[in-house]
């Protein structure tokens, strides 16, 4: 099993954080450029992935009461991850991501993953950004 984490701290408040980072519809604004987040019967989704033109039928859990996205492969179970926001106070966050491979095969590589992570979560503080800009305008 080979594990990956990043995390970043971010100019908002932690349920502002957790809402744009759980909005389905939003995700892609924040996820790697590749994948896509169909909604199917919650907690079922669908994750298109462009790289390899596959569908990958996935489970996604908000739990807004921890502030944390489990996420994770269905059939295969070769995949999972989360996402954990918390508040490091003076209306700061920090997001913390983990991937977790079972397999070998499903792991792109150390540096494109930690890059992917990293623009992620730079993506992700943008869009907080806009979100809390705009409540405030």
């Amino acid at each position: 099993m080979t594990e990956y984490e990043r995390s970043r701290t971010m100019p908002a408040q932690p349920e502002q954080v957790f809402d744009q980072a759980a909005n389905v519809d939003q995700m892609e604004t924040w996820l790697p450029d590749a994948l896509h987040v169909h909604v199917e019967d919650p907690p079922a989704v669908t994750v298109h992935e462009d790289r390899t033109d596959q569908d990958t039928s996935a489970l996604l859990r908000a739990r807004p009461e921890q502030m944390r996205i489990e996420w994770g492969t269905r059939e295969q179970g070769s995949y999972t991850g989360w996402l954990q926001v918390a508040g490091v106070g003076s209306g700061a966050s920090e997001v913390t991501v983990h991937l977790s491979f079972f397999e070998d095969s499903h792991d792109p590589g150390r540096q494109e993953v930690l890059d992917a992570l990293d623009s992620s979560l730079s993506r992700l503080e943008e869009q907080v950004r806009l979100r809390v800009e705009n409540a405030a305008g």
